[in-house]
C-alpha cells in the first residue's frame, strides 16, 4: 500500500509561542548590533566633515553619511516592528498561561471541597455536643468533690459579737504598742560634750556643765 499511494507527509508540531517570542527577540538583537554598526560610521563621517573645507571632498563624505543614515533609519523601523510583536505575542502567552494556572486552581479547589465533604461525613454535631455536656458534667462534679474535700471538722462555734469585740480588744493592744512616748525622755536627754576634757569651757551645747572628763556634773545639795 505505501508503495502504490506513498506515506504521508508528517504533520509539522504547532508553533510555540515561547520559540516564536526567541525568533522574534533573536532578530531584534540583530538588528540593535546593526544599528550599533551605522551610529559609529555616521560618528566617524561627522568628525571627518567637521575638519573638512567645504568643497567636492566634503560632500562625497557627506553623501555616504545620509546613505547610512538612511540605513539607520530603516533598521530602526524593522527594530520598533520586531519589539511590537514580541510584546504582542508576550502579552498573549501571559493571558493563556493565566488561563492554565485559573484552571489549576479551580481544579484543586474542587478537589479540595470534595475531600473537606468527605471528612466531614465522618463528624457527627450530636456527638460533639453530648461529649460538650458531658465534660461540663464532669467539671461540676470535680468541683462538688473539691469542696467535699475542703471542709472542716471539729471546728468550735463561734459567736460572731465574741469575735468582732476580740478583733476590736486586738486593735486596741496593736495601738498601745505602736505608742512612742518612751522616746521623749531620751530625746531630752543632755547633749554628748563637743570638748575634750580638761578644756576651759566645761558646758554642753546646751549649756548643760560638765566635769573635766566631760560628763554633766551633779548639782550640790
Amino acid at each position: 500500500m505505501n508503495r502504490l499511494f506513498g506515506r504521508g507527509t508528517p504533520k509539522a508540531p504547532p508553533p510555540d509561542l515561547n520559540d516564536c517570542i526567541t525568533n522574534i527577540d533573536g532578530r531584534e538583537e540583530s538588528v540593535e548590533k546593526k544599528v550599533a554598526k551605522l551610529d559609529a560610521e555616521l560618528k566617524k563621517y561627522s568628525d571627518q566633515m567637521k575638519k573638512m573645507r567645504n568643497g567636492p571632498s566634503k560632500n562625497m563624505v557627506k553623501q555616504k553619511a545620509m546613505r547610512v543614515l538612511k540605513q539607520k533609519k530603516m533598521y530602526e523601523s524593522q527594530r520598533e516592528q520586531l519589539m511590537q510583536q514580541s510584546f504582542n505575542l508576550e502579552q498573549q502567552n501571559f493571558a493563556i498561561q493565566t488561563m492554565k494556572d485559573t484552571k489549576t486552581t479551580v481544579d484543586a479547589m474542587k478537589v479540595g471541597v470534595k475531600q473537606f465533604k468527605k471528612e466531614y461525613k465522618n463528624v457527627d454535631i450530636d456527638k460533639i455536643e453530648d461529649m460538650q455536656d458531658d465534660m461540663e458534667d464532669l467539671m461540676e462534679q470535680a468541683n462538688d468533690v473539691q469542696e467535699a474535700m475542703g471542709r472542716s471538722y471539729g471546728m468550735p462555734e463561734v459567736d460572731d459579737d465574741e469575735l468582732e469585740a476580740e478583733l476590736d480588744a486586738l486593735g486596741d493592744e496593736i495601738g498601745l504598742d505602736a505608742d512612742s512616748s518612751y522616746l521623749d525622755d531620751a530625746i531630752s536627754a543632755p547633749s554628748v560634750p563637743t570638748r575634750d576634757p580638761g578644756e576651759s569651757t566645761a558646758a554642753t551645747a546646751d549649756g548643760v556643765p560638765v566635769d573635766e572628763f566631760g560628763l554633766p556634773q551633779i548639782p550640790a545639795k
